[in-house]
This record gives structure tokens, C-alpha cells and sequence, in this order.
């Protein structure tokens, strides 16, 4: 699971050179969305598609103001809506649990197919987590990839040779924003309890030494 959230933030900070310091906000929005969905009665795959797209969502309200930002200021504005959300996990009990957490999410599934073992849920996470590793591979070794080490290189060289920077950034955003909520929903079905004291700045700064020290730039790493 945090290979996913890695992967994700990975292609911001390591290829796109957009330091983000609020990834566990995205990783809260898919858990709880998801966890909420799946406890009023929703099918998995349909929990699923809400927790990847409300943290996509989410991504794409920070990043079109934000990422106009460079350096400490774009690091401050994702670190306040980090903080912003978790005072949302906690403060809205309705929907969260507040402080307590939801209990009793229910396994992930299709249809008879349901990840109730140990070894059902290892295989689920290690699948998704391959597959998002060949994404992300796909993206920075084509035009996509190219263009993000352009802009990490320089923003303004960026711009001469053509790229849309602003979008490009925006995109990527989102994109790493909703594998940190596809990272959530697979971690609130294999626990089946989230509680907002998962998805604090401690975490999101543990997510920026892992990519620091897997080295920026390298899926492998």
C-alpha cells in the first residue's frame, strides 16, 4: 500500500519536481470515502470508483490554484490542505467517526470473489500494486515522462519548447492525487477501521523521505 502512495508521489516530486507535503489528505479521502460507501451498502468496485475520484477531485481543487506556486510556497499550501483535512476526518463525525474512526468496512470484493484471508488480501494489494508500477513506468518513458523531467529541469525551457505546463503539472497532480486515494481504499478494506491519527503530516513526511531515499526519479527505488 504505501508502494502505491510512493509510486504516485514519486511521478510529482521525483519526475515533476512538485514537492507535495498533504499526500496522506488524498490517502484519508479515498479510505473514508470508500469505507462510508461500502458501510451504507455500496458494492466494492463502486466504493472503489468514489474513494479513486473524490481524492482525484480533491487533488484537482488544490492544484488549480497551488501549482501556480513553486518551491516553500507550493509545499505550504498542500501541507495547510493536509491539515485542513484532518481537522475534517476528525471534526465530522457523521460521516468519519470522528476521533472513534468507522469500524466494521467490509472486505473487498466482487460479486462471489471476496479478500477475507490473508492471503486474498496480500494478492489483491500486490496486483494493484504491479499494475500501477507499469503505469507509471508507461508514463515516464513516453512523451508524458519527457515532458515532466522538462519542467523539473527548468519551467521557463519548459515553456519555450512548446509544453503547457500548467496542465501538464495540474495533471499530474491529480493523477497522483487519486493513486493516493486507490492507496486508501485498499488500506480501509484490509484493516476495516480508519481513524483520522492515519493520516497525519507524520505520514505524508514519511512518504517524502521514502521517495528522497528510494531516490527522485527511480520507480525502482
Amino acid at each position: 500500500i504505501n508502494l502505491i502512495m510512493v509510486t504516485g508521489l514519486s511521478l510529482l516530486f521525483g519526475y515533476a519536481g512538485q514537492i507535495s507535503l498533504g499526500h496522506a489528505a488524498f490517502y484519508g479521502l479515498g479510505a473514508y470515502t470508500s469505507a462510508y460507501l461500502a458501510k451504507a451498502g455500496a458494492p466494492w468496485i463502486l466504493a472503489l470508483i468514489g474513494g479513486v475520484g473524490c481524492a482525484a477531485l480533491g487533488g484537482l481543487l488544490l492544484a488549480l490554484p497551488s501549482l501556480r506556486l513553486k518551491g516553500h510556497y507550493l509545499a505550504m499550501a498542500t501541507l495547510g490542505f493536509g491539515e485542513i483535512m484532518l481537522f475534517f476526518f476528525t471534526e465530522t463525525e457523521v460521516v468519519t467517526g470522528g476521533s472513534n474512526g468507522l469500524r466494521g468496512i467490509p472486505p473487498a470484493g466482487i460479486g462471489p470473489l471476496v479478500a477475507d484471508t490473508p492471503a486474498a488480501k496480500y494478492l489483491l494489494v500486490w496486483g494493484v500494486a504491479c499494475a500501477v508500477l507499469v503505469l507509471a513506468a508507461n508514463i515516464v518513458r513516453h512523451r508524458p515522462g519527457r515532458a515532466l523531467r522538462a519542467i523539473h529541469g527548468s519551467e521557463m525551457g519548459a515553456q519555450a519548447c512548446g509544453i503547457d505546463t500548467v496542465r501538464v503539472k495540474v495533471q499530474i497532480f491529480v493523477l497522483s492525487a487519486a493513486l493516493g486515494g486507490l492507496a486508501g481504499v485498499l488500506y480501509a478494506h484490509y484493516v476495516g477501521f480508519v481513524s483520522p491519527s492515519t493520516f497525519t503530516l507524520h505520514y505524508s513526511l514519511v512518504l517524502v523521505t521514502m521517495v528522497a531515499l528510494g531516490g527522485a526519479g527511480s520507480l525502482g527505488g
